[in-house]
Order: C-alpha cells, then sequence, then structure tokens
C-alpha cells in the first residue's frame, strides 16, 4: 500500500514543471529558507546573550541535532519525491493523523518563518533608510512591498525564483565571510583561550542557547517541496537537504567564534549589540563592509519572504490533494505552472500576523524573534515525527539498517529535547503565550480533519 502510494507521488506532475531546476537551484531553496545572512546580524547575538563563551559549542551542538534529522530526512527523499516535502512522507507511513499533525504543523512553520523574516526586512530597511534619508517609513507599508514583490515572482516561475534567491545568498554570505577571514587573521593564528575554556558558560545558558540557535537551521529541509521541479529528485534533493545543513553549520559556528572574539577585542557586549557586523567589520580593518553586510541581511531576508511562500506554497497544494484543505488549492497556473492559488493564500498568510503587530508598534526584530520562535515549534514537531517513523519506512522497501534506527532514536530524541526546552522554563512575556498558540492552531487544524474525515466516510455509506 505504501509503496503504491509512492509511485503515484512520483508519477503525478500536480501541474506543476517537471524536473528544470538545477542542483544549485534546488539547494538555493534550502538555503534560502534558512536565511544564513541573518544569523551573524541577529541570531548569534541572542544566544550570545544566553550563552556566553559557549556561544559556538551551542551552534556545534545545534549541527549535529540537525545533520542526524538530515540523515534521516535525505532517506526518506532517496525513495520518494513530491511537492508535499515531509507531510508526503508522513503520509507514507505515520497514522492519517500524525501525518495532518506534520502537515498542519509545517505549513505553519513556512508560514511563519515567512512572517518572521518579513519582521527582520522592516526592521534593516528602515535602518538603511533612516541612515540615507533621515526618515523612517511605515513598516505596514514596507512588509506589503516585500510580500507582494515575494508572491509576484513565486507566482510567475520556480526557476526565476530559485536563481535569484541563489545570487542573493551567495554575494551577501560572500561578504560576511570576507569580514571574518579578516578578523580571525588580524587577532594571528591562535585560539581564544576564554572561549575555548567557555568561561562563565552555565548549563542552563547553554540549553537555552541551544534551542535559539537551532532557529538558524529551520527550513534546512525546504529543497523537499521541489519534488516534481527539481532536476534528478531522487539523488538532487537528498544531497541538497545534506549539504545545507553541513555548510549551514560550518558557517554559523565560525561566525559565531569569530563575533564572540571581536567583541572581545573591542571589549563590548556582543549580547546587547544592535548592529554586530558593523562592529566586526571595523575590528577587521573594513568598516565599510558593515553596511554592505547590513544591505546583504535585507536582500537575504527579501529571498527567505520568497524562499517561504516558495515552499509553504507547496504543502498547501499537497494538502488539499490529502483532502487537508480546499480542493481548489490543488491547481495550477495554466501558463505559469506554479501553486498560484496557494502562493497568494500563503504570502498573505505570512503578512497579516506581521501588519497586524507592526500597526501596533511591534519592532521589525520583535516581530522577528516571535514568529520565528512560534514556526521553531511546527518544525520540531515535524521533524520528531517523521525521524521517528523512519525505520518502519525503510523496512517497507527492504532498505532498512540497524545505524539508521540509531540515527532516527537520535534525532528523534534530540527534537525532543528541543520541544521540551522551548517549554520549560516557561519564557516570560509574549514568548510565553507561543506554546498555547501552536497548541491552538494545531488543535483546530485536527479537528478539521476529523470533520473533513467523518464526512467522506458519511458520503461514502450514503453511496
Amino acid at each position: 500500500m505504501a509503496q503504491a502510494a509512492e509511485k503515484t507521488f512520483q508519477k503525478a506532475d500536480y501541474g506543476l514543471r517537471r524536473e528544470i531546476l538545477s542542483p544549485m537551484e534546488t539547494l538555493a531553496q534550502s538555503v534560502s529558507t534558512m536565511a544564513p545572512t541573518t544569523t551573524p546580524a541577529a541570531t548569534i547575538p541572542l544566544v550570545c546573550a544566553l550563552a556566553g563563551n559557549g556561544t559556538w559549542l551551542a551552534y556545534v551542538l545545534a549541527t549535529a541535532a540537525v545533520l542526524l534529522v538530515a540523515l534521516c530526512i535525505s532517506r526518506y527523499a532517496r525513495h520518494s519525491s513530491s511537492p508535499g516535502s515531509l507531510y508526503s512522507y508522513a503520509s507514507l507511513t505515520l497514522p492519517p493523523w500524525l501525518s495532518a499533525t506534520v502537515a498542519w504543523s509545517l505549513l505553519l512553520a513556512y508560514v511563519a518563518t515567512g512572517s518572521s523574516v518579513i519582521g527582520g526586512f522592516y526592521h534593516y530597511a528602515n535602518l538603511l533608510l533612516r541612515d540615507a534619508t533621515g526618515h523612517v517609513y511605515s513598516a505596514v507599508l514596507l512588509a506589503t512591498l516585500v510580500t507582494s514583490v515575494s508572491i509576484g515572482i513565486a507566482y510567475r516561475d520556480v526557476k526565476i525564483s530559485a536563481r535569484l534567491m541563489l545570487w542573493i545568498e551567495a554575494a551577501s554570505v560572500s561578504v560576511i565571510v570576507i569580514v571574518v577571514a579578516l578578523l580571525l587573521v588580524r587577532h594571528g593564528w591562535h585560539w581564544d583561550g576564554v572561549q575555548l575554556h567557555l568561561e562563565s558558560m552555565t548549563g542552563s545558558g547553554l540549553r537555552l542557547g541551544l534551542v535559539l540557535a537551532l532557529f538558524s537551521f529551520v527550513g534546512f529541509e525546504s529543497a523537499t517541496t521541489l519534488g516534481s521541479e527539481a532536476r534528478d529528485p531522487l539523488h538532487t534533493i537528498p544531497g541538497a537537504v545534506i549539504q545545507s545543513a553541513v555548510l549551514a553549520g560550518a558557517f554559523f559556528t565560525v561566525c559565531a567564534y569569530a563575533e564572540v572574539l571581536g567583541f572581545h577585542t573591542v571589549g563590548q557586549d556582543l549580547g546587547t549589540s544592535q548592529a554586530p557586523m558593523y562592529v566586526l567589520a571595523s575590528v577587521g580593518g573594513v568598516p565599510v563592509l558593515g553596511l554592505l553586510i547590513d544591505v546583504g541581511a535585507l536582500v537575504s531576508l527579501f529571498a527567505g519572504t520568497l524562499a517561504c511562500i516558495t515552499a509553504a506554497a507547496r504543502v498547501l497544494m499537497q494538502m488539499a490533494h490529502g483532502g487537508l484543505a480546499h480542493g481548489s488549492l490543488r491547481n495550477t497556473h495554466a501558463r505559469n505552472q506554479t501553486p498560484s492559488r496557494a502562493v497568494v493564500i500563503t504570502g498573505i498568510a505570512a503578512l497579516l500576523p506581521v501588519a497586524l503587530l507592526a500597526a501596533r508598534g511591534a519592532s521589525g526584530l520583535d516581530v522577528y524573534g516571535w514568529m520565528g520562535s512560534l514556526a521553531t515549534y511546527g518544525f520540531i514537531v515535524a521533524y520528531a515525527l517523521i525521524c521517528v517513523a523512519l525505520p518502519r519506512y525503510l523496512r517497507d522497501r527492504g532498505a532498512y539498517r540497524r545505524g539508521m534506527q540509531i540515527v532516527s532514536w537520535l534525532a528523534g530524541l534530540a527534537m525532543l529535547l528541543a520541544l521540551v526546552g522551548n517549554f520549560y522554563p516557561v519564557p516570560a512575556g509574549p514568548y510565553g503565550k507561543l506554546p498555547y498558540i501552536y497548541l491552538a492552531y494545531l488543535t483546530a487544524g485536527l479537528l478539521w480533519f476529523a470533520i473533513r474525515g467523518r464526512r467522506k466516510d458519511t458520503a461514502f455509506t450514503q453511496t
């Protein structure tokens, strides 16, 4: 039964353009969803505020956890490809209500990540506009602008989207690498003993920092949403998943070490800095690159918005095929061959909470943190369920190996610990409400699943 469903996934074209994306363009989807340029500029300082000199260690541990999950997901991707990403994998193995949990969690995760990067976009846009013109502009207007442009590109052509995201991220990351390299050269070829010995780091600080470090990686698997559009998907997508986890982990860890080192050099606190990359560029002797990195962060956030809408739309389309969303969302544009209706719906869904929060005066960084944390719940739950289900999936296909059983257990345990770290201790302020928002959303999704299932059963009985 599972293998028959799997063959159906692979044969169906869903109205999308088949096998048009190169391996690099497929990798760009995962990289852009992570928006790696924003981690050195916004996330690493937050991790440092908790983990201090253990910031680099938090990223090493986060990389190990994400790599375990990546190994599990790549195993699925070797056997099956479809636009539904982890939801398609779950529906082949897990009970229907658990596969619905993965679907609704993943949809929330991509949409909320989109909201997060939209918030980051209007923050950086106003910083740059204020420096250039002396004025700040409407956050709602800026958020609407970046979302509208992203919807338009995702609506038009997935290949244009992928190429644009690839060049944006390549340019932004390259500038950061130059700054980090210059800083390390100026420091000399020796280790920073304060960081190496984890001075003043606490166990609780490392645990909380690790949970936050995981947010840097969320969306690394989103290349799996291009199952119909990637060239040679059973080979390309597993490679993209592993490569995005490894490359991002190395980049984030080196940046974390270098940022803490740079702030030690100037005697400032990275955890409270509003412009960390500008400080590092000055320490490296190239302050002009600090401005370029801020510009790079802005365009990276735009690419992240585009990537999240691209991924969310394909998950929503697959959910419509599975009966979890309205049937009209299965339709694709006749000429563009994109899930046009799903693109518009997910784009609006990402914009609405940002517009409401911005209208109430929330800062872009607050929106970035709140919506990013909400997205993390969805990703962690989806990752955990997929990892736990892997052994059965492999047994059904005669590909079971004892080593992958251990990997799946370790990955599931890592995600469970991350989830516990998000819930306990209960965060203060708005962050403490996010678990309840996620649970309410998931409950509503499962109720909808139960109602739809009951209607189908009734219709079948009447027939």
